[in-house]
Order: C-alpha cells, then structure tokens, then sequence
C-alpha cells in the first residue's frame, strides 16, 4: 500500500465504517414498517390502517436504496483491502479527493463516469 493509499483509507475508512454501521441499524428499525399490513377490521380503525397501507412503500423504497448503499460501502471497503480505493476501475487513475469526499464509494474518477 502506497502513502497515499494508507492517507485515503485513514481518512474514509471511519466515514463508510461509521455509514455502514447508521445503514445496519436503520435496516434492523425499518422491519417493522416494511412487514406485510394487516387488514383486520377488528385490530385498528380505518385510517390507521390507510396510514400503514402508506408508509409500507416508502418504508420498502428506503429500504431498497439502504441496501444499494451499503453494497457500495461494502465495495469500497472492499477495495481498501486490495489497495484499489481511490483508483478509478476502469482507466485506472486516481480519484481526485473532491470525488471521494462528496461519495467516498465512488469507484470511477469524474471522465469515466460521464
């Protein structure tokens, strides 16, 4: 691992660590709203059944964007470890810091990912 290498990981190591682990934890809180609703006429009225028929999607749809993300993080710590993080996979140059700052789980420099 180069100097710079060991500079990047140093400094977004913690950040995708600290993301992946507020992205577990709100998968884990997310079950609930995203379980299947229950319709008994029975157990809760009217419109609190129409209030969980409508956060089940949106409850879905976050869930579904958390899990891309944590994909991401995961790949980018991925590339940590093989000494690729900050290296463009496609045209092989760095990633300028800019980049990596604003999404540290960018795996293509700015040309590459036009």
């Amino acid at each position: 691992m180069s100097g710079n290498d060991a500079d990047l990981e140093k400094r977004f190591r913690p950040i995708l660590e600290r993301e992946l682990a507020d992205i577990e934890r709100l998968l884990a809180d997310n079950a609930e709203n995203s379980a299947p609703v229950t319709l008994d006429q029975q157990s809760v009225g009217r419109i609190a059944r129409i209030d969980a028929m409508q956060v089940q999607p949106m409850a879905k749809e976050a869930e579904a964007r958390r899990k891309v993300r944590r994909q991401r993080i995961l790949g980018a710590l991925a590339r940590m470890e093989t000494g690729e993080f900050g290296t463009c996979a496609s045209c092989g140059e760095p990633i300028s810091n800019g980049r990596l700052t604003a999404d540290p789980t960018s795996h293509l420099c700015v040309t590459c990912a036009r």
